[in-house]
């Protein structure tokens, strides 16, 4: 099988005008909404360094999201196919990006933490090892210049626990 082209479209609208326009640096809001044709616009801003509402989401927050949830989603699929009954799964991850004196900035690394509960009768090693396949899977890291590190835990519930065959 060949490759394949998916394309993501996407609308991005500025609503921080409030009034002047940008007549001056400090004369704006960094507020705007993103959406797509038939969902919901996410309420947006920069960062609230730079300006922002910061209890609206902001790009970077928004790129180390995408990291985490491309990782989850990946591994689901994996642990699926592999007999590995998850029923639970959470992330802590965290981004660190640096700004250069002229502004610029750039993401140095990326931490995904996933925390993951298991069946008893799931295999915790096959469970951990997993989250490497999912790694070199996952869209958006093989999309990115910066590090993305994965730091998983796999608990298993109590009872017994059987090894796949």
């Amino acid at each position: 099988m060949g490759t394949r082209e998916h394309s993501y479209r996407l609308r991005l609208r500025w609503t921080g005008n409030t009034g002047t326009g940008t007549s001056g640096y400090a004369d704006y809001k960094r507020d705007h909404e993103i959406g797509s044709h038939g969902k919901g616009p996410i309420a947006c801003s920069s960062d609230p360094h730079f300006r922002g509402d910061r209890s609206r989401w902001n790009p970077e927050e928004l790129f180390v999201a995408s990291l985490s949830a491309c990782h989850q989603l990946w591994y689901l699929h994996l642990c699926a196919d592999a007999g590995v009954r998850v029923t639970a799964y959470e992330d802590e991850p965290e981004g660190v990006m640096m700004e250069e004196l002229d502004g610029s900035g750039r993401f140095t690394r990326v931490v995904l933490r996933p925390r993951v509960g298991i069946t008893a009768e799931s295999s915790r090693p096959l469970a951990l090892s997993l989250h490497e396949r999912a790694h070199a899977l996952c869209f958006i890291a093989n999309s990115v210049r910066c590090p993305v590190h994965i730091e998983p835990s796999v608990q298993a519930e109590p009872g017994p626990r059987v090894e796949p065959r």
